[in-house]
């Protein structure tokens, strides 16, 4: 009965039948109420977005595998200091964290978001090192500003450790099953920074926020909460021969919440072993990567556990294919940000099953990181007699080119495997590294390195999207206009970076296309905050700042870790002149992302507009010393030391800016502007006549000649460049300036101040 509840649980899942698999989850736990079981149906509530279910099912559990899936939900939930207790128990300060490369990753994240800088990078690093393919770990360093060059992480000591892994996953492969008389051993495999190599699945990531790694085998629970995390397992062998199971080691069940409608359904992958227990989710594609079983590999003997019956292979999830070995369901999310927009990708759950005669238990030992070249010597001769006289069936064979190494269920040579690990992290550095410069905004130095990757993955949503903000950074916006026009024909479904080409547009002033856009992003997916980021730019070009506010608030309410959300909101505030909420809006943006520069620059020009000056230039030089290539950012830098005095260091910066982007108007226009109150108006007047090549429409141009004309006390050329400045139909402030101006044309400076 355990068996075919689990079975049909399992099928569910595969199935994306939630409810199904929640009720049939429910009856399994009242009959059998072991751990494991009630791990299921925490995972199960996990897939239907109701973490706060599997929080209840979970609390009060010690096992490393309940201690990690109850701090996902804790992480879900926003309950940071418990998700952070679960993982590091304070009565255990020197123990294991759960779950190895994901576990760390999940606590580099909590660390993040409360703060702990230095701790999180020291985390997202160990992930790192123990699973080089952890594409999310490298990419959280990156907007940390904390990461190496690619080539450093993703170079020969990432390739070995790769190679290791699935060597001696091909050493250990024949034990993972033994003949059985119906007694089932659910385990899953130990996991930690001392691990010989890492088991563990690499993410990729398909939107704009933050996802936990999938665990070699498994499962993903990803759910739409406010933010989730996930690893790969890390728990110890259960025995379930019997209904009463030993596992729970004296732990009462914490009541079970049966509160099983769903909240709405995430895609994800779900993945099965072939074994009654095991569930495998994935929350995107992942390279498939074989299982790794820890057979006693320190106590090798001539035969590597000879009297073992057939090996069942194991696939990973990302695969979308079935057969006698593994069944394996893939399916992708929409590509926009993580866990249906709310924060960091949910990770996956593993469970394996191993079957033991005569209900022997099988202990479960790591592999030791310290395997002399002797033993490793021997077990390479081991492995070529064993192979001698092994069976058709067995997946281990030798050709010509060595041993062969099981992945995905087929037998591959050793040499094929290193081609291939070759050219994974060929393509990772490369992905990497122009992921890397782009953190660092050197965005012409990211679109070079775009540029060298193959045509195929060029072409494809989520490097168009780095491209397209790249180009954005540059203030190049019809460039990132086109390439994001681009992204979006190739990937119709993926979000990714779309809020970024909602402002593009804002500032090219495409409303029909900006409409366009958020018709399309709320018709894809109206839960998306991206969506309601192009609707909030729509409202707000047609200066409609109380609308666009709310729907900026609503793309908030679907993530509340999108910074650039709350920076939105922070803009409509400053417009609508609400400088209070203003600043905490930019503060909340700041409080997730550290880095968030444009949060940075609207707390400065919220201080400027306030004549705090010296707050205005501090919150500027922050934002310069994230983005010191933002001509923008040293413009308004300029502006504020101008006004504390400072005009050299003022014309300096504002050299700086010019250097840095010709293109862009605003550094020329504030440098003739301090040149001006310097009285030099010569100067002043050379700046403002290369200015006209840039801007010739520019009606604040002329305006600031007319005056400088007028100081000059050439009354018809001020008079020309006043009127010109009007037919060039400025806003209703600068027409009402202009207007001044002319007609205290010829009043002396003297009696107009």
């Amino acid at each position: 009965m355990e068996a075919i509840l689990t079975d049909c649980v399992q099928n569910s899942l595969r199935h994306f039948m939630f409810k199904n698999a929640i009720f049939l989850c429910d009856r399994l736990c009242a009959e059998f109420p072991s751990e494991m079981n009630l791990q299921l149906l925490a995972a199960s509530y996990l897939q239907n977005n109701q973490a706060y279910s599997a929080y209840y099912i979970l609390k009060g559990m010690q096992t490393s595998q309940s201690r990690y899936l109850f701090a996902i939900s804790c992480f879900q939930m926003d309950l940071l200091n418990e998700a952070e207790t679960a993982l590091c128990p304070s009565n255990e300060p020197g123990g294991e964290i759960p779950n190895g490369a994901s576990g760390h990753y999940l606590l580099g994240l909590i660390y993040r978001y409360t703060d702990r800088k230095r701790s999180a990078i020291h985390h997202f690093r160990l992930a790192l090192s123990i699973d080089p393919l952890l594409w999310s770990a490298y990419e959280e360093l990156c907007i940390l500003g904390a990461a190496e060059e690619a080539t450093v992480v993703f170079g020969e000591a990432a390739a070995l450790c790769i190679e290791k892994q699935h060597f001696y996953l091909g050493l250990a492969s024949p034990n993972l099953h033994v003949a059985s008389e119906g007694c089932n051993l659910v385990s899953s495999l130990n996991f930690s920074s001392e691990d010989v190599s890492s088991r563990q699945l690499k993410n990729t990531q398909v939107n704009s926020f933050r996802d936990i790694p999938s665990n070699h085998h498994g499962a993903a629970i990803s759910a739409s909460q406010p933010h989730n995390g996930g690893g790969p397992s890390n728990i110890s062998l259960y025995n379930t021969p019997s209904p009463l199971a030993s596992q729970l080691s004296g732990v009462v069940p914490p009541p079970l919440c049966r509160n099983a409608q769903p909240n709405g359904s995430n895609l994800n992958t779900v993945n099965a072993d072939g074994s009654p227990k095991s569930v495998v989710n994935s929350l995107v594609q992942a390279p498939r990567r074989k299982f790794v079983d820890e057979g006693k590999l320190r106590k090798i003997s001539g035969r590597l556990f000879s009297e073992s019956g057939p090996r069942r292979s194991t696939r990973l999830a990302g695969d979308a294919g079935v057969d006698t070995n593994a069944n394996t369901t893939g399916v992708d999310g929409n590509g926009t940000s993580s866990s249906k927009y709310l924060g960091a990708k949910l990770s996956s759950v593993a469970f394996r099953t191993v079957t033991v005669r005569n209900s022997q238990y099988l202990a479960n030992d790591n592999i030791e990181e310290g395997i002399s070249a002797e033993i490793f010597d021997d077990i390479c001769a081991n492995l070529a007699s064993a192979n001698s006289s092994s069976s058709p069936g067995d997946v281990r064979s030798l050709d010509q080119d060595g041993p062969t190494v099981p992945v995905g269920g087929v037998a591959i040579s050793r040499s094929k495997v290193s081609s291939g690990v070759s050219e994974v992290l060929g393509l990772i550095k490369t992905l990497g590294e122009g992921y890397r410069l782009s953190c660092l905004y050197r965005c012409q130095d990211a679109l070079n390195t775009f540029l060298t990757l193959p045509l195929r993955h060029y072409n494809t949503s989520w490097v168009l999207s780095q491209v397209g903000k790249a180009h954005f950074e540059l203030v190049d916006y019809l460039e990132a206009d086109r390439v994001f026009s681009l992204s979006l024909r190739v990937s119709p479904y993926s979000l990714e970076g779309m809020d970024i080409y909602s402002t593009v547009l804002y500032h090219l002033k495409e409303d029909m296309k900006l409409s366009y856009l958020a018709r399309e992003l709320i018709s894809t997916d109206r839960l998306a905050p991206q969506s309601w980021c192009a609707m909030g730019n729509c409202y707000s070009l047609q200066k409609d700042h109380e609308t666009a506010l709310k729907n900026f608030q609503r793309s908030v309410q679907l993530n509340t870790r999108f910074a650039y959300a709350h920076t939105l909101c922070g803009h409509e505030y400053v417009a609508l002149e609400d400088f209070e909420n203003g600043i905490k809006s930019y503060q909340d943006a700041l409080q997730i992302d550290s880095r968030h520069y444009n949060a940075w620059y609207g707390l400065g020009m919220i201080f400027l507009r306030q004549e705090k000056f010296e707050f205005s230039e501090h919150h500027f030089r922050t934002a310069f010393h994230i983005n010191p290539r933002s001509s923008v950012i040293m413009s308004y830098l300029g502006t504020a030391l101008h006004a504390l005095k400072r005009s050299e260091d003022a014309i300096r910066i504002m050299d700086c800016a010019i250097f840095s982007d010709r293109k862009n108007p605003l550094p020329m226009y504030q440098k003739a502007n301090i040149l001006m109150s310097l009285e030099k108006f010569d100067e002043a007047l050379e700046v403002l006549q290369e200015l006209k090549e840039y801007a010739p429409r520019e009606s604040s141009v002329y305006a600031l000649m007319g005056k400088i004309y007028k100081r000059q006390n050439m009354h018809e050329k001020a008079m020309l460049h006043f009127g010109i400045a009007l037919d060039l139909k400025p806003s209703a402030t600068d027409v009402a300036t202009i207007k001044a101006a002319i007609e205290k044309l010829h009043v002396p400076d003297e009696l107009e101040n």
